[in-house]
């Protein structure tokens, strides 16, 4: 490992593994699943399986005044997914950008989360719990119910991303936890959000992820509102808006109460567990091989999947 100096201080850089080490047989076919989760998502089926309601109704689009709403309370998830993320990090301070309501979710979904521990199944079934809400109440209780929820994955994301060995006091792979909520769905053609795969959405945040890993990196006290915070938190909700969508409209089903609002809830936490073990998954053979040979690797595994 190198030494890189950076404002005074010495920071570790890694080495890249030698180029051309071949994947082995068994992590070619751990790649081949995650690119099976990674680019056909599937979220839409999911849901409709779960809310008992037609696909079309499902992809379909909101009224505007429900758009803005779904807007409004996506951006205050990913503002509190910031926070957990960032709090994550060893002798950090986070000073928090969104309002006392948002702070007071955090600490709610962090509470309820500590209280049946740390699996999947468990912060699947405490989504279970918060959707069962929402399928009473309906959209009313989405800017409450959402960050909630949101928190509840982020935690088990966490967990994954520590499973496949990452090093959650790295800004770099705290904020990665975060990704995965962008990686979650794929933009339709009525949007205006580019999305051409897994890879594409990496690249498209890359800019911002990094620039958000320095800033966190190089300071004690974080403020959420910083501009490199911010940017990547506007970047983040955009995507995992349009998902959140799909989920209010299954959600939406006139019948669906609690029951259903549970089953939705426990689907959408399903989908994205999955999305981050698969995240994790192509993030950690490319720190045994290599970024470049699990790239080819992965596009010549989409294309034998006829997902190209």
């Amino acid at each position: 490992m190198n030494d890189l100096a950076v404002v005074g201080e010495t920071l570790p850089v890694p080495i890249d593994p030698p180029a051309g080490k071949p994947l082995s047989e068994e992590d070619r076919a751990v790649l081949r699943r995650a690119v099976t989760v990674l680019e056909k998502p599937g979220l839409a089926s999911r849901l409709s399986a779960a809310a008992g309601a037609p696909l079309d109704m499902i992809g379909r689009a909101l009224p505007a005044p429900i758009t803005e709403t779904v807007a409004s309370a996506t951006e205050g998830a990913m503002r509190t997914a910031l926070r957990v993320a960032l709090a994550t990090l060893p002798d950090k301070d986070v000073k928090p950008a969104g309002t006392a309501l948002e702070r007071i979710e955090t600490e709610a979904g962090g509470r309820l989360s500590r209280l049946l521990g740390s699996s999947e199944t468990r912060h699947k079934a405490l989504a279970a719990v918060t959707g069962a809400v929402g399928g009473v109440l309906g959209l009313a209780t989405l800017a409450v119910e959402l960050p909630v929820s949101t928190t509840l994955m982020l935690r088990s994301i966490a967990e994954i991303a520590r499973e496949e060995g990452e090093d959650l006091s790295d800004p770099e792979s705290a904020l990665a936890c975060v990704q995965v909520f962008a990686l979650g769905g794929r933009a339709g053609a009525e949007t205006t959000v580019a999305d051409s795969g897994y890879f594409a959405v990496r690249a498209a945040l890359a800019k911002t992820m990094s620039e958000a890993a320095r800033y966190a990196a190089h300071r004690s006290l974080l403020d959420a509102g910083a501009p490199p915070l911010v940017r990547l938190t506007a970047q983040i909700a955009a995507r995992f808006g349009l998902v959140v969508s799909q989920k209010v409209a299954a959600q939406a089903v006139p019948v669906i109460g609690a029951l259903g609002g549970a089953a939705v809830n426990a689907a959408f936490m399903d989908h994205f567990q999955s999305m981050a073990r698969a995240h994790f998954t192509v993030r950690r053979l490319e720190r045994a091989y290599g970024k470049d040979a699990v790239h080819a690797a992965y596009l010549e595994e989409k294309a034998a999947l006829g997902l190209g």
